[in-house]
């Protein structure tokens, strides 16, 4: 019974590791269909077992634009707000050591 259940463990694992690399490193497109189908199925879960959360996060990462760098996605619309803590000291103040 162990052998059953540590290969069981095994060949999970190792198609969990597969889903994340086709996830991670696949096409965007590709990825986008795996996120909005993994949405779908867990949506049809049923109710007790509270997957809708976890199902309406997959489907909204399966219809967004997701930037280059996986960040804000807000690249090239506006630059950052600076905080009024933020000291700026000019370049040609800045002395140079010996």
């Amino acid at each position: 019974m162990n052998a059953v259940l540590d290969n069981f463990l095994v060949t999970a694992v190792l198609l969990a590791s597969l889903g994340y690399a086709l996830v991670k490193l696949g096409p965007r497109t590709l990825r986008r269909q795996i996120l909005g189908q993994l949405g779908a199925i867990l949506a049809a879960a049923p109710s007790f077992l509270k997957l809708t959360g976890v199902a309406q996060r997959l489907a909204a990462a399966s219809g967004k634009n997701q930037a280059a760098c996986g960040g804000c996605d807000s690249c090239g619309e506006s630059p950052a707000p600076q905080s009024q803590s933020e000291i700026n000291v000019p370049i040609a103040k800045i002395g140079r050591r010996n």
